[in-house]
């Protein structure tokens, strides 16, 4: 029982969190964006399944929380088609429905009778708010903290790494990659990370002197700090760590907000990039984490925030603190995720409206929910797989193995 409670407190309890935060936010996107136009909601839902707890506001908008904390909803009016978006027939079925019973006015307060352009505004404004969370939690992280850079200095080489076979040096300052400035180690990091199997040339500051290097980052199983195994690019470099090496960097709040909008597109322009490179197949797709993984990382997320602390408020402090990083980081995967052309995401309800707005009438009904039934499958393949990665990760097959032999 008491491990289940820490394993509980370790890593279920930030998982939800982080989770709903970002549900939440995507899903009151919808909303507002929805009630700006004048759209009737009957029910906002923060999870999925039976209800733990429901409440009606005065403008007749069930709030409710399921049991199941993986998602969340906005139910429209009239929502009540499978493909989620009717096809002519049933929305001449539903018009005369609504105008025999609540007159022709009452066709303004539904969503399927806005125009396109709204019906658009709308779908998209879940993975906008997504995006400006997200520009949010790191703009108002770095006012707060500021920004503690490791400058990409070496601090020795492992012998045979491609570092070593492309030149490097102990003492050598990084300063570009591929033709990007690299502040930190961590920029040279994503770089080993993002470009595994194709040269880059860095720039590299030797006493007085610039040199060019070129060098290849290599994949190797190393442990991801979190309790697994991960398939890493690596360059062979060992950065200087020493108290002195570190910079620490403050900002005004439109400096920070600056940051905020940086620090967002380049986690987006690195998923998109990644996910172009697994999509042709020239990096492994291992990197991918389904909710074991996230839930895993929430955990180690928040007992990194919490080390150090000296009492329980600054151990949770700290704890918050590293957690809403790792919900700005997931705000902007869960935005850019729901923007792909997938339908049962708002990108396919985009592509609908695309469809509708040439043809100049909705797609057949049947058609849309053959789309909805493969891009939940879709969805759920992607899932599984994801899983298979974290269970890999976790070594739990390794572990079953040596306990049934």
């Amino acid at each position: 029982m008491l491990q289940f409670l820490h394993t509980a407190v370790t890593y279920i309890v930030p998982f939800v969190l982080v989770l709903t935060l970002v549900v939440t936010v995507h899903e009151l996107g919808h909303f507002w964006a929805a009630k700006s136009f004048g759209v009737a909601v009957d029910r906002f839902s923060i999870g999925f399944g039976r209800s733990i707890a429901a409440w009606t506001d005065r403008s007749g908008v069930e709030w409710r929380i399921g049991w199941a904390p993986l998602g969340g909803y906005v139910r429209f009016a009239g929502d009540e088609n499978v493909a989620s978006v009717p096809d002519q027939d049933d929305l001449e079925t539903l018009r005369q429905s609504i105008v025999a019973r609540e007159g022709q006015g009452g066709l303004a307060r539904y969503y399927h009778f806005k125009p396109i352009w709204q019906r658009a505004v709308i779908a998209a404004a879940g993975p906008i708010a997504n995006f400006a969370l997200a520009i949010v939690l790191f703009a108002a992280l770095i006012f707060a903290l500021g920004e503690m850079l490791l400058p990409a200095k070496v601090a020795s080489i492992t012998p045979g790494s491609p570092a070593a076979q492309a030149g490097f040096r102990a003492g050598d300052l990084i300063a570009e990659a591929n033709g990007r400035p690299v502040r930190s180690f961590v920029d040279l990091a994503e770089v080993a990370q993002l470009r595994v199997d194709l040269p880059t040339v860095f720039i590299v500051r030797r006493g007085t002197e610039d040199v060019s290097l070129t060098a290849t980052s290599k994949l190797q199983m190393r442990s991801d700090g979190l309790g697994g195994q991960r398939l890493q690019g690596t360059l062979g470099i060992v950065p200087a760590q020493a108290r002195e090496d570190y910079i620490h960097v403050r900002y005004n709040p439109i400096k920070a907000l600056g940051k905020g909008v940086e620090r967002t597109w380049r986690v987006l322009s690195t998923t998109v990039y990644y996910l172009g490179r697994m999509v042709t197949g020239q990096v492994s797709a291992n990197q991918l984490s389904g909710p074991l993984g996230i839930a895993r990382v929430s955990g180690q997320v928040a007992q990194t925030g919490a080390e150090g602390a000296s009492d329980i408020g600054s151990q949770v402090l700290g704890s918050g603190v590293a957690l809403l990083g790792l919900a700005a980081v997931l705000s902007v995967g869960i935005g850019f995720m729901n923007l792909l052309p997938v339908p049962v995401l708002d990108g396919g309800h985009l592509l609908f409206y695309a469809y509708e707005a040439v043809a100049r009438r909705p797609l057949a009904a049947k058609v849309q929910a053959v789309g909805y039934r493969v891009g939940l499958a879709l969805l759920l393949g992607l899932m599984l797989f994801a899983t298979w990665n974290d269970l890999q990760q976790l070594r739990v097959f390794k572990i079953l193995g040596g306990l049934l032999s």
